[in-house]
């Protein structure tokens, strides 16, 4: 019988908002539906109640999103301080891989979206053999990374150390993200991520406006704009064990498709590539029916 649930986890003295639709299937992995940056587990709308009809499938908000809490953020070479947070790829991670122990506790499939898929791929080597799998949807290719700061045009290579002071100014981020999170810009953004404008409503402007709202919201942004070292997904996937799909918008503004066929060519994990057609950055929110049919096809070869 499917059920439904809803929770607040306590992760490390964080509060952690996750939600459950279905009931575990020994035939099957649980899903873990992982957002990308700015959303929230409710950005898995169209996903979540029909994964959930085969087997236990969970979306979590992570520390900085949605309802979960939002600590102080720290930078690197910035000293500790009681109750801050290091907003990078292992602190994500360890948050969805001590999730899976501690509440789904059963192997489990993760999926992810944009930076969500950054840290499926660092949680799956975490949690080894309690992972069967990681799909990447429209995955964050990271391209201003330092480690790929050979492919940026030369002026943006001479500005970055002087970028990198400026970001680290707290009132800068501050206001940038205040910017950010006004409707009329999250507006614009949306329509840039969702070309063909499919289920751009007013419910997924509010869950992604309201979070921005909390006393917080700024610091995950703080933290991540100033996230310049830190993980690519290749190199995450060049020794994995369990088997990665990828689902790609076809028409996705940030993420090239380019990219995306590389992987599938010359990393040995990679299972499957999938391109849903006029679709951007989000297509299981863009193009649920198409991507929720792959997610159940993955589901059913994952075990």
């Amino acid at each position: 019988m499917k059920t439904s649930q809803s929770n607040i986890w306590n992760w490390k003295g964080w509060e952690i908002a996750w939600t459950k639709k279905g009931s575990f299937c020994s035939s099957f992995p649980s899903i873990v539906l992982i957002h990308g940056f700015g959303a929230c587990k409710e950005h898995w709308r169209h996903n979540q109640p029909t994964l959930g009809t085969v087997t236990s499938c969970y979306a979590i908000d992570l520390v900085g999103f949605g309802n979960s809490s939002q600590p102080r953020a720290r930078l690197q070479n910035e000293q500790k301080q009681p109750g801050d947070f290091a907003y990078n790829f292992d602190n994500w991670a360890a948050q969805v891989a001590d999730f899976c122990k501690e509440i789904v506790q059963s192997p489990v499939l993760l999926v992810g979206n944009s930076i969500g898929g950054v840290i499926a791929l660092r949680a799956s080597q975490i949690l080894e053999q309690e992972c069967c799998g990681v799909v990447l949807i429209s995955c964050a290719t990271r391209a201003l990374d330092d480690k790929r700061l050979e492919e940026q045009p030369n002026p943006l290579r001479w500005i970055r150390p002087w970028l990198k002071v400026l970001v680290r100014q707290r009132w800068l981020s501050i206001n940038l993200f205040r910017n950010a999170a006004s409707p009329g810009v999250i507006t614009r953004v949306l329509k840039q991520a969702y070309p063909s404008g499919t289920n751009v409503d007013e419910h997924l402007l509010k869950l992604l406006q309201l979070p921005s709202q909390r006393p917080g919201a700024s610091e995950a942004f703080h933290g991540f704009i100033n996230l310049f070292d830190d993980y690519l997904a290749p190199e995450l996937m060049t020794n994995l064990k369990v088997p990665v799909d990828l689902i790609w918008g076809e028409k996705d503004p940030w993420e090239p498709i380019e990219e995306a066929q590389k992987w599938a060519s010359s990393l040995k994990c990679i299972r499957s590539l999938e391109v849903i057609p006029g679709v951007g950055h989000c297509p299981h929110d863009e193009a649920p029916e198409n991507v929720n049919l792959l997610l159940l096809k993955v589901i059913q070869t994952t075990m």
